[in-house]
C-alpha cells in the first residue's frame, strides 16, 4: 500500500483546501491510501530545540509520521502572494535536524486554490521553490491552479463541475505516475 500524505495550507474547519483535497483523495486508484497529516499543532520551528536535543513532542510525532509517508500532496490557498505560514513551518520542521530531512526523494504534487481568479499562483510557485531545495520530485504538468473554488463545490463540499473533476483526475493520474516511477 502506497501512503500519500495530504498537507493543507489552511487551518479552517471548512477550508476550501480541505474540500478540494478530499475530492482528489477519492480519485487515487486502489493501492494508494491518502491520509490527512496534521500540521496546525506544530510549534514554530526553532533550531535550538534540535541543537539542545529538546524537540517538542509534536515535532517528533510529525517527523515519524512523515517517514511512513511515500508521497505528499500539498493543497493550499495563497496568503499575501505566498505560502501560508503553517505550511512553511511544516516544511522547516520536517527538514531538520540537518541531514535528517523527512522530505528528500518523496514525490510531491501541489494544488493551489482561491475563491478569486488568481487561483493561488504565488503560493504554488513559492512552494515549488522550497520543494526543489528539499529534493522532492514534483508533478510539473498538469499544473493545478483552482480559481473561483466556491463556485465549484456543492453544499456538501463535493465538486459539482465535471470538467474540474476530469482535470483533477488527470492531475491525480500524473501524480500516481510520478510516484510509481520513484518506487521502481
Amino acid at each position: 500500500m502506497t501512503k500519500i500524505g495530504i498537507l493543507l495550507g489552511s487551518l479552517r474547519k471548512e477550508s476550501f483546501s480541505k474540500k478540494i483535497a478530499a475530492n482528489v483523495a477519492a480519485l487515487f486508484p486502489e493501492g494508494m491510501e491518502a491520509e490527512f497529516v496534521e500540521i496546525g499543532n506544530l510549534p514554530l520551528y526553532n533550531q535550538d530545540f534540535d541543537d539542545e536535543n529538546n524537540a517538542p513532542a509534536e515535532y517528533t510525532t510529525f517527523r515519524n509520521k512523515m517517514k511512513e509517508i511515500d508521497a505528499v500532496l500539498f493543497v493550499t490557498p495563497e496568503y499575501n502572494r505566498s505560502v501560508p505560514a503553517v505550511l512553511k513551518n511544516a516544511l522547516d520542521v520536517g527538514s531538520r535536524p540537518y541531514g535528517a530531512s523527512v522530505w528528500s526523494g518523496k514525490p510531491a504534487a501541489i494544488i493551489s486554490q482561491s475563491p478569486g481568479n488568481l487561483s493561488g499562483f504565488g503560493a504554488n510557485h513559492h512552494l515549488r521553490q522550497s520543494l526543489v531545495f528539499l529534493n522532492m520530485p514534483t508533478v510539473q504538468q498538469p499544473e493545478a491552479y483552482i480559481g473561483n473554488v466556491a463556485a465549484l463545490l456543492d453544499e456538501n463540499g463535493k465538486l459539482k463541475d465535471e470538467n474540474t473533476v476530469q482535470f483533477l483526475q488527470t492531475f491525480a493520474d500524473a501524480f500516481v505516475d510520478l510516484i510509481k516511477r520513484h518506487q521502481a
